[in-house]
């Protein structure tokens, strides 16, 4: 495995954690107050732009930092949604 190679495992695993960090905030507070969702819906969008553009579609890097946290930014802006719908 390259250099270059392994540095792409830094995005793969920063991304997806600070998106479970996120994650793990709103699930134990069940609040997503001071979250924005169009913040976290352009993170998603970005991600899966990202992964398009960079036509490394079988990568694990790719998948794991793009794919797999798009997917968990799409559910940290449900949770939000959700979290704002519920009656005080």
């Amino acid at each position: 495995m390259s250099l270059i190679e392994l540095i792409g495992y830094i995005p793969a695993i920063i991304f997806p954690v600070a998106t479970l960090m996120q994650l793990w905030h709103l699930l134990k507070t069940k609040t997503s107050d001071g979250v924005p969702p169009l913040t976290w819906l352009a993170f998603a969008v970005g991600n899966i732009s990202l992964y398009i553009y960079a036509e490394k579609y079988t990568e694990l890097q790719s998948i794991l930092g793009q794919l797999a946290t798009a997917a968990l930014q799409v559910y940290v802006v449900v949770l939000i949604y959700r979290y704002r719908q519920k009656p005080q």
